[in-house]
């Protein structure tokens, strides 16, 4: 349940934060609530790349539709990988090890085992 209430306010607040300010605020963003929810790491990680990932391929379809594909016919002649999976990739893994280095930052309380 946190990883859904963290993907959702991952998203809510790289919205918020992205249509105001630079692009990389996003990893700002994505780096307080993966400190803020303290999941383990692999799952702050999973939050960050689908949190930052769907947003930016969401705000790129938009920007396609409406642009009528020019986002997306100047990208392809750069690079023949499609722009959609550029976005999630790109977007994905910042948000991703920004969330990460938010979790370790705060660091889990391992059980004693002794």
């Amino acid at each position: 349940m946190k990883l859904l209430f963290q993907i959702l306010s991952t998203i809510v607040g790289c919205f918020i934060a992205q249509t105001f300010l630079p692009w990389w605020t996003m990893a700002i963003v994505a780096f307080v609530f993966g400190y803020y929810f303290n999941l383990s790491s692999g799952l702050s990680f999973l939050a960050g790349f689908l949190s930052v990932g769907l947003l930016w391929l969401v705000k790129a379809f938009y920007i396609d539709i409406t642009t009528q594909s020019i986002l997306t016919e100047k990208i392809n002649k750069l690079m023949p990988l499609n722009v959609f999976v550029l976005m999630i990739i790109v977007g994905g893994l910042v948000g991703g090890f920004a969330a990460l280095t938010g979790t370790i930052l705060k660091g889990k309380k391992q059980p004693r085992y002794y």
